[in-house]
């Protein structure tokens, strides 16, 4: 737990690559779900969505999923329905588990009934008796080892359920933290655009006012500088609105007197790090690792059990009891003379004919298991197609980002020839500003395949299951 801690929480780790540190995040997120399955989760998640630490140094990746994970909203909804379904695990115990049992009571009457034998005394007009005794069942129909099975099942399907909030919060997070990065440099991209166009402005001004150029050539240049600001400040509206999604999904309070520019600062860059995986490969691990379809498998077998349990009114039940007890003599009317003493037996109880209640209650377990083998199958097609999708995106991404390799450096180098010919005379102004408009377009689409191929990784590896944390186990 403290290495988790000390990796998640130590920003030196994200001035690289964001996608280098996935393997260790991973770690790191495992380490705290153990934590919350083992009754550690209080530090963890148990602290309330706080301020943003405005003056704090920048936000690393991993940073920012140990803020998640400690004050999303969405784990700590995922952590209450754990700890509920504790509460469900115990309740379903209590089947095999002894009572103890106390009972007492006291009564006064008028109607006496008077005995014509002289030497017996009548029962006084006051009475009172009291008992505690333990009750143990030892047979209901095989319910008692249903019940047992079906707690450990209620357990392991919360670990999971709580499991894929984890995984999906870690996603999400991710995905909010490269918008942010594209974002930023997006408005790096737009504000060189800008740049480019008011010099070419100035410089045509001046070769008007030697009279080089003609005033339509300012007039364009004016032109297209116009038409570049509103993409300038649309990247830094999607800047902020960013940002604040970000601040959102780690459950900062953004106070209400700050401005519509949240001072959220982030530690990393767009890279690419590369990576193979076949698809039936990767539908195979999602088959296999994704936590939805474990959760689902242990639904399934609860819908088994709770056909036994049904089955189980058809049965006699057998108890044992033991206890001690005390009572006002039946012979005496003095309240202090009193009988008591030990007493221990068995009894059994069975509906011989309960109105077909049992039959109902086994026809209505029968019906949910198979809808639960419906849900299961039905959900593994799902998983398959989501992975299926999530690798054509991610080809996409990977082959779009490979096309962009060189392109960049050859808008650069087309720019600088372009700007070379019109200083000599013989390049027109419309290669000038077709040169600077390709440049923008390229920087743009570099970026966004960059952030496109980052988002597209993480989703196809919460796809197929590589980076869910495995279920804790709890003593």
């Amino acid at each position: 737990m403290t290495q988790a801690n000390e990796f998640l929480s130590d920003p030196r780790r994200g001035a690289g690559a964001t996608c280098g540190r996935r393997r260790g995040l991973v770690a790191g997120i495992r380490c705290l779900a153990v934590a919350a399955g083992l009754g550690f989760a209080a530090p963890v998640f148990g602290a309330e969505a706080g301020p943003l630490p405005w003056s704090a140094q920048p936000l690393t990746l991993a940073n920012c999923v140990d803020v998640a994970l400690r004050q999303n909203s969405g784990v700590l909804r995922g952590r209450s329905d754990l700890e509920a379904a504790y509460g469900v695990v115990i309740q379903t115990r209590a089947i095999a588990m002894p009572k103890i049992q106390a009972t007492g009571d006291y009564r006064a009457t008028d109607a006496v009934e008077k005995l014509p034998i002289p030497i017996i005394t009548a029962t006084g007009d006051q009475t009172w008796s009291a008992n505690i005794q333990v009750v143990q069942t030892i047979y209901q129909g095989g319910r008692i080892s249903s019940a047992l099975r079906a707690a450990k099942l209620t357990k392991e399907q919360a670990i999971l359920q709580f499991q894929t909030v984890l995984t999906d919060t870690v996603l999400d997070v991710t995905v909010a933290f490269y918008d942010v990065l594209l974002a930023k440099q997006l408005i790096v991209v737009q504000e060189a655009s800008v740049k480019l166009l008011g010099q070419e402005l100035e410089d045509q001004k001046r070769r008007l006012d030697a009279g080089t150029a003609p005033s339509f050539n300012v007039l364009r240049a004016e032109v297209e500088l116009a038409n570049a600001r509103p993409r300038l400040i649309r990247a830094r509206n999607d800047y902020r609105v960013a940002k604040n999604n970000l601040a959102n999904l780690l459950g900062y309070r953004i106070p209400r007197e700050m401005l519509e520019d949240v001072p959220l600062e982030l530690a990393g860059r767009l890279e690419a790090e590369p990576w193979e995986i076949d698809l039936p490969t990767g539908i195979s691990q999602a088959l296999g690792k994704r936590p939805e379809l474990a959760a689902l498998r242990k639904a399934e077998s609860l819908r088994r059990e709770d056909i036994v349990a049904a089955s189980g009114g058809a049965k006699p039940t057998v108890q044992l009891f033991g206890g001690y007890g005390a009572r006002t003599s039946q012979i005496y009317s003095d309240l202090t003379r009193d009988v008591h003493g030990w007493a221990a037996g068995a009894q059994v109880s069975w509906d011989i004919f309960d109105g077909f209640l049992t039959r109902g209650k086994v026809d209505q377990a029968r019906a949910l298991l198979d809808r639960s083998r419906v849900d299961l199958d039905d959900t593994a097609r799902r998983v398959e197609l989501e992975v299926r999708t999530a690798y054509s995106n991610f080809i996409e991404a990977r082959e779009l980002l490979e096309s962009q390799k060189k392109n960049q450096e050859q808008a650069d180098e087309a720019l600088r020839q372009a700007n070379a010919r019109s200083e000599a005379g013989t390049g027109t102004q419309l290669d000038v500003l077709g040169a600077q408009t390709a440049l923008t377009e390229a920087r743009t689409t570099q970026i966004q395949a960059l952030h496109d191929y980052a988002v597209a990784r993480a989703r196809l590896e919460r796809a197929i299951g590589r980076n869910v944390v495995e279920p804790p186990v709890s003593p």
